[in-house]
């Protein structure tokens, strides 16, 4: 599957006899979404008899196994479901601060969501709404290029760096697109993210938004490309700075007002309960953290005097995604913003990210980085995987889940159970003896494990300690934890 390319207008498509959409069936399975494709296919597939000239067709034609992947589906996944049938979207349904919501994925405040054409296409495709690109009344003048990544073995982005920054539309060019997206799709939610100057500005744009049809304001005391003159993440960093212009965006509106913030601080706390005295009903967490990439070696070193620059940015995607997560569970466990929504985001690419933010406090989510990458279209599995899921685990409404797994997160390392071990498990058919977890272990664990003589791994159990690296560095999944705990004898195996 790492193989394709995920193409647009896929030559798959065109080839495939039975109109089957292979590329469809494909992203499905990349994001995670292997039962919503067995649904689809379960009642037309036929691909055991075909002589897939998907294949042929394929851009990177032999690479990839179109055939067997969607075999697969037909044939193990679909038995294995205890669906018959897609389940109804209606389980999505949620509401932001007593706004409905068709279901709970957004786009945040990003290039993905900064015309009418780009907002327009995504509600098309199946979000429920965007938080439109941030306003303000600064004149922007983007830097080119302003992108980076850090790429995995596949080529997709482990981590992306942006240098990007506010909305470069005026402020009455972006009241027109709030207008004619709330006339022309007015199911969809509009949530306005803004950046004031002073506390005149954080008012005015708050009513004027307000005004031409958004349904929400989300503050950005965040952003860390606008760190000048007490902007973006510089607020995020002061609460009472965050009160005094969540204040003043309150005394211009009477809608949900969610306080967006930064990353960058030890504690988020602090800033989320001055956001809420200041009169915001939810927050919207996390922006992208500040950090400094892809410095060109080869220049520097041969050339010291160069005149290029490494400028600090935003950090964000899959990489980011624990720190994310971190911070959701800070908010939501805490007392004194209880009440409070939460719209998560950092490093959402399938709905298993969003479920894991969701079974932290969050109430919504947001997305960009995968968007940028992969494009709208990522919505449907997004939204056919949750309600797959849910409907499996017998959920009625994406809300019953919302929160279930706090209760057990904990900031130290002291309430864990360590008088026991997990060992891990071999799959000596899937094992191909290439001797990564004889060496992982050896150099970074506890020298437990060996090859044989068939290079077939071998555990030494009075040396294992249940760390599970070797289950994490195998590239062909062929160890796994047992899930059964062995009691060591007063700590002593």
């Amino acid at each position: 599957m790492l193989n394709c390319v995920l193409c647009n207008d896929a030559p798959c498509d065109k080839a495939c006899p039975l109109k089957l959409e292979p590329s469809r069936q494909l992203r499905s399975i990349w994001f995670a979404n292997d039962g919503g494709a067995a649904l689809r296919l379960a009642a037309e597939c036929s691909c055991a008899e075909c002589l897939a000239p998907c294949e042929d067709a394929c851009l990177r034609s032999g690479l990839v196994p179109i055939k067997k992947l969607l075999s697969r589906l037909t044939m193990e996944v679909f038995p294995k479901l205890p669906l018959e049938r897609m389940p109804e979207e209606n389980i999505l349904c949620t509401e932001l601060c007593g706004v409905p919501l068709e279901n709970p994925f957004l786009l945040s405040s990003s290039v993905v969501a900064s015309n009418y054409d780009m907002c327009a296409r995504a509600f098309e495709a199946g979000w429920a709404g965007a938080a439109f690109k941030t306003i303000c009344t600064l004149d922007i003048h983007e830097a080119s290029p302003r992108f980076s990544a850090i790429k995995g073995a596949g080529g997709t982005f482990m981590g992306f760096k942006n240098i990007e920054q506010l909305s470069d539309h005026s402020v009455p060019e972006n009241m027109e697109v709030f207008r004619r997206l709330k006339k022309e799709y007015p199911t969809k939610f509009i949530l306005a993210s803004i950046m004031g100057q002073n506390e005149k500005e954080w008012e005015e744009l708050s009513r004027t938004c307000e005004e031409n049809g958004a349904d929400a304001i989300e503050l950005n005391f965040s952003c860390p490309n606008m760190m000048e003159g007490g902007l973006g993440s510089d607020i995020g960093q002061v609460p009472d700075l965050v009160e005094r212009f969540t204040a003043a965006a309150r005394k211009g509106t009477k809608l949900p007002i969610l306080a967006k913030l930064t990353p960058n601080v030890a504690e988020m706390s602090p800033a989320a309960e001055a956001a809420k005295r200041g009169g915001a009903d939810g927050l919207a967490a996390i922006n992208t953290i500040k950090s400094v990439m892809e410095i060109d070696l080869d220049t520097y070193v041969s050339s010291p005097n160069v005149h290029g620059k490494s400028a600090v940015g935003g950090y964000s995607g899959r990489a980011v995604k624990p720190i994310a997560l971190r911070f959701i569970a800070e908010l939501a466990q805490n007392p004194k913003l209880s009440g409070m929504h939460i719209s998560g985001m950092g490093g959402i690419e399938t709905w298993r990210d969003a479920l894991e933010f969701m079974l932290l406090g969050a109430g919504s989510v947001q997305v960009t980085t995968s968007v940028m990458q992969y494009g709208y279209r990522i919505i449907e599995d997004l939204k056919s995987g949750l309600a797959c899921f849910l409907t499996e685990k017998g959920c009625q409404h994406v809300e019953d889940i919302r929160g279930r797994a706090l209760a057990n997160v904990s900031y130290t390392t002291d309430s864990l159970e360590r008088d026991s071990i997990v060992y891990p498990k071999f799959d000596r058919k899937k094992c191909m003896g290439c001797g990564r977890c004889e060496i992982s272990c050896a150099d970074g664990g506890h020298q437990a494990i060996h090859l044989n003589a068939m290079r077939q791994p071998v555990l030494d159990g009075k040396r294992c300690v249940g760390c599970h690296l070797c289950v994490l560095v195998c590239p062909e999944g062929a160890i796994w934890g047992t899930g059964k705990r062995i009691k060591l004898d007063g700590g002593i195996k």
